[in-house]
């Protein structure tokens, strides 16, 4: 294997001594000898309506006395003399400040501050006011997430993100696949389409880690001018998640818990076994007596389908004074499948504390989170093709109790859906914990520096067994599967950040280092055969008996260890609120890239201006907000790359595994990638311009965006090459360049607010046009790539879509069906415009749509009366295709002998023998619009200080959904390279019930 060449740290160490050395300075200096106390002051602190609040954080400003008020508000605090200022504060009040003075009682009253909160906006290594964003950003807080039984935090988001698409099966295993602004790159490994997810400021860290009660807020960074801060890896978006921690003051209590039951939404409209015996029957055609019909009306479906009961429990406590913050977590998850044998279960535990030293100007935190989920699954592949296909003439028992089969039968559907689901197993037991130390100094007034190292540790354990009476180890005697890994990452960032105001000038700048290293596929994997019994499964492997070493296969994934440094600054500058300009640079260098491109820069720079801080609209009263942003910039994606991308590897050449030397079997060794040592990050540049607005007083406010996003040194992985240059006939190289380029809006209004009733409305809309620009250079040269083999009865070669300059990514590339001949045969045209009965050539097929939606939107309502509130969200898609493979293969009028049928399909001729035939007659419409989510809730206040509000609620999900695709469920997977494709693969949609509870204390 070629020499491994690792990226060098950079001088770091010299300059953070340095740093290190001013800071301890900087803090001593920061230490002052307090005199003795001469006096207390006391006082009630209320709110506007004269009513006590407890937890406020009252302090002697600038020294570090401080102290909290108790229940009734009230409050003791030591004075040194009338020089001090007492300092109030509580999380969404506006603080206040009194002179002492002479004063021995200070009663105060502080005022509601409304949008403290809401004007918040993270946008990488800090925050920003709302006013003062120029990039791209959405921010969805807590009270807005959708409710319902999530596995995983993504799922919050759907349907409230305008260009952010979410699709999720019913399948509680699947994560679901998150695309915002169309696909960027034709790489599907590794997460190459998903955003880059940045938890309390740890990039990379993974979503799995959070329960969905534990977020507070999340902000969708969309465009290059917001996201190229984060460099190489961010140019499908940035996510950036914040967890719920104490708010000043505040001692909190929380308990949430719901329990749910999911159903099949829909299942497809198969033949009973009466319906089937009929439709031969009246075609002249009769079953194989017992083999195929024993008289039995059985529905697949129903057997393989359930029922699922899900629970979820979250207890979450904090709180913060003047020197400490704490608190943690405990989530528990328990949900069943809707489909046999499959179930998730997942415990979530998180904890963090931070404390303050020198009058504040030191913070020491640190943060624990642990995830460990364990799942039950089957082999989905099989059972979802067989509960569809499955002769319904037969039963599912033999007389002795064991699942009835009949492998000599050809065709779809041989297997037993039963016995597949209870004579095979999948267990998966993973464990991922994350530790975060924080260390954050206010070296003087403005200058802030952050250190923060984070691990996390990812523990996958994988276990299958195919037992004895499996369908899918005929004969093997047991087939046992095991595999361990464990990755684990560090992370170490290190920044600085000055705000300084002058005059109507502010200026904020950011200067930082990060240092990652990433360690893969540290473990193993083994398969292997021949039990004497199934009592102990995939446990003691050493117990099968495999007949020779071919009956053992290893994984092939070796283990490597990935390095990433970068160091970045941003500049931030407004005037008077009115002009806001932001320039940022980042230089990632990745050991994952060639040796001649191993450093990139990922420049931004966007500006915005406040028309409404404008003399010239104070007298615009109609008007409260109006903000016109630009920004371009470039951002990149590294994900999906090892420690080995661009280098010669040695393996086993596929079809030459072993070889007789010596007269012992040995593995055969050989060149199985070419080395590039130009091989680089694909790089995307975005322009995007937005307007920003709120009208009469914030009552209707929004923003529209117009983007244009270029995706250029695209990498794919198998260009062909000759051997006479290369070792290995393919190569991997950037060649390609991708377009999407949209308009989105998103309003909210406040359409009826009285003393008693309150009406919100929020919508999003969202239009994105993808195409493949190029795909070739003056080196590497490519016409197309044909791609989604779908296989399916005399089709195994054939492909459905194709990626090809001046199309989308997800174009299909079929068959045009031309209806029926004069005997009921489907025909259909060839490449040459005759039209033809028998089975067409691959070279017959034409481009046929795609699967990109021309229009995404969600529409979400939320009404409050006195104690009640109701909620609901309507979400959908419209333009997009999906290709029914499934149908397509269910409609075998000729094999309905052995295999069963749709209704669809009595309404052919029993003669078509080209009906199951993949082309665009089952290339459907794929818009649809679903009721997601509807909520009502009555929350209750009881008269204590000890419970400060317990919310009821009932919740339905997915309760209706309008469209015209014939399948299970219109919302197919749109992410990777072969979007939109429902292929005998789709775990059913559920429609859910919940009731639930949500108390704090």
């Amino acid at each position: 294997m070629k020499r491994m060449y690792f990226l060098k740290l950079r001088s770091f160490c010299s300059v953070a001594g340095k740093a290190l050395t001013a800071l301890l300075f900087a803090m001593f200096l920061g230490v002052s000898a307090f005199a003795q106390t001469n006096g207390t002051i006391k006082g009630i602190v209320t709110d506007e309506n004269n009513v006590p609040l407890p937890g406020v954080t009252v302090s002697v400003k600038g020294t570090p006395t401080g102290t909290i008020t108790n229940a009734n508000g009230a409050y003791t605090i030591a004075s040194k003399g009338p020089e001090d200022v007492i300092l109030f504060t509580l999380m969404g009040s506006l603080p206040k400040e009194v002179a002492v003075g002479d004063k021995k009682v200070i009663n105060v009253t502080l005022v509601t501050d409304t949008k403290q909160l809401k004007d918040v906006v993270v946008i990488g290594y800090g925050t920003a006011s709302k006013k003062d964003v120029t990039g791209s950003i959405t921010t969805i807080k807590s009270e807005e997430f959708n409710q319902g039984v999530l596995t995983t935090p993504a799922e919050l988001l759907q349907g409230k993100v305008a260009g952010l698409n979410v699709t999720k099966s019913g399948d509680p295993n699947a994560t679901p696949a998150v695309v915002l602004r169309g696909p960027s790159t034709i790489r599907t490994t590794g997460g190459a389409m998903e955003p880059f997810y940045v938890i309390d400021g740890v990039p990379g860290a993974s979503i799995d880690l959070l329960a969905p009660a534990d977020i507070e807020s999340i902000d969708v960074l969309k465009d290059a001018a917001a996201t190229a801060i984060y460099g190489a890896r961010a140019a499908n978006g940035v996510i950036i998640v914040t967890t719920k921690r104490a708010k000043p003051g505040q001692t909190r209590l929380t308990y949430n818990a719901y329990v749910a039951m999911e159903e099949v939404s829909k299942q497809l409209d198969m033949l009973t076994g009466d319906e089937l015996r009929a439709y031969l029957k009246k075609n002249g055609q009769t079953l194989i007596p017992v083999l195929n019909d024993d008289g039995s009306n059985t529905n697949w479906q129903k057997l393989v389908e359930r029922k699922g009961y899900s629970h979820n429990h979250n207890v979450s406590f904090g709180g913060s004074n003047a020197a400490t913050d704490y608190g943690g977590s405990f989530n528990y998850l328990k949900n069943d499948g809707i489909l046999r044998n499959t179930s998730l279960e997942r415990t979530t535990v998180r904890g963090y504390i931070t404390q303050r030293f020198f009058d504040n100007r030191l913070r020491l935190g640190l943060t624990v989170t642990n995830a460990h989920t364990k799942s039950n699954d089957i082999v989905q592949a099989q059972v979802l093709s067989n509960m569809l296909f499955y002769l319904p003439t037969v039963s599912p028992y033999n007389p002795d109790g064991t699942y009835k089969e009949y492998y000599a039968r050809t065709g779809s559907g041989t297997l037993n859906p039963l016995s597949l689901i209870n004579n095979n197993f999948i267990k998966t037991d993973d464990s991922k914990t994350l530790i975060t130390g924080l260390v954050q100094a206010d070296i003087f007034k403005g200058l802030k520096y952050t250190l923060s190292l984070s691990s996390q540790r990812n523990q996958n354990n994988y276990n299958s067994y195919y037992n004895h009476a499996s369908g899918l180890a005929v004969n093997l005697n047991g087939v046992a599967t095991r595999k361990a890994y464990q990755n684990t990452s560090t992370v170490l960032e290190s920044y600085f950040n000055y705000d300084k105001t002058f005059g109507a000038n502010t200026i904020k700048l950011l200067a930082g280092y990060t240092y990652q290293q990433d360690r893969t596929n540290d473990g193993f994997g083994i398969t292997t055969q021949n039990f004497s019994n199934d009592a102990l499964t995939y446990n003691n492997l050493f117990l099968s008996n495999p007949a020779n070493t071919s009956q053992i296969a290893f994984d092939n994934n070796p283990i490597s260890t990935l390095r990433l440094i970068s160091y970045y600054g941003r500049v931030q500058y407004s005037y008077a609120d009115k002009y806001l300009f932001m320039a940022s640079l980042r230089n990632d260098g990745s050991s994952a890239f060639g040796i001649n491109n191993r450093w990139g820069y990922f420049p931004a720079v966007s500006a915005g201006w406040n028309i409404s801080s404008e003399p010239f609209m104070k007298n615009v009263n109609l008007v409260s907000v109006l903000k016109l942003r630009a920004g371009y910039g470039v951002s990149g994606n590294s994900a999906g790359f090892n420690a080995f991308s661009s280098l010669l590897i040695y393996g086993t050449p596929a079809g030459n595994s072993k070889f007789l030397y010596n007269g012992n079997i040995t593995n055969a060794i050989g060149p199985v990638r070419n080395d590039n040592p130009d091989l680089k990050w694909e790089a995307t540049a975005t322009t995007n311009i937005g307007l920003d607005f709120g009208i009469l007083k914030d009552r209707i406010s929004g923003s529209i965006d117009y983007y244009i996003k270029k995706t250029s040194d695209l990498i794919y992985d198998q260009y062909p090459v000759s051997t006479t240059q290369y070792f290995v006939p393919t190569y991997t190289a950037n060649v390609g360049s991708i377009k999407n380029s949209g308009i989105e809006l998103a309003l909210s209004a406040t359409i009826v607010k009285s003393h008693g009733f309150t009406w919100r409305t929020n919508l999003n809309l969202a239009h994105n046009k993808n195409e493949i620009t190029n795909l070739s250079n003056e080196k590497f040269a490519i016409n197309y790539i044909q791609t989604a083999q779908l296989g399916g009865k005399g089709q195994s070669g054939n492909y459905s879509q194709i990626i090809q300059p001046g199309y989308a990514l997800g174009t299909f590339d079929l068959w045009h069906y031309m209806g029926k001949n004069n005997n009921g045969v489907s025909t259909y045209q060839k490449a040459d415009g005759t039209i033809t009965a028998t089975q067409p050539l691959t070279t017959d097929a034409k481009l046929a749509g795609n699967a990109q939606p021309k229009l995404m939107y969600g529409w979400s309502n939320n009404f409050y009366y006195k104690n009640f509130d109701l909620n609901f969200l309507v979400r959908g898609v419209l333009g997009n295709k999906i290709l029914n493979a499934t149908l397509a293969g269910l409609n075998n009028p000729v094999d309905s002998k052995i295999q069963n049928i749709p209704h669809f399909t009595t309404n052919e001729s029993y003669n078509d023998i080209n009906a199951y035939l993949i082309s665009d007659r089952f290339l459907e419409s794929g818009s649809y619009l679903r009721l997601d989510n509807l909520s009502l809730g009555y929350t209750f206040k009881p008269h204590t200080q000890s419970i400060k509000s317990i919310r009821f609620y009932a919740t339905g999900n997915n309760l209706f959904v309008i469209t015209k695709y014939r399948g299970i469920d219109p919302e197919i997977n749109i992410g990777g390279v072969t979007p939109g494709i429902d292929n005998n693969n789709f775990y059913p949609k559920t429609r859910t019930y919940i009731v639930g509870l949500s108390a704090s204390f």
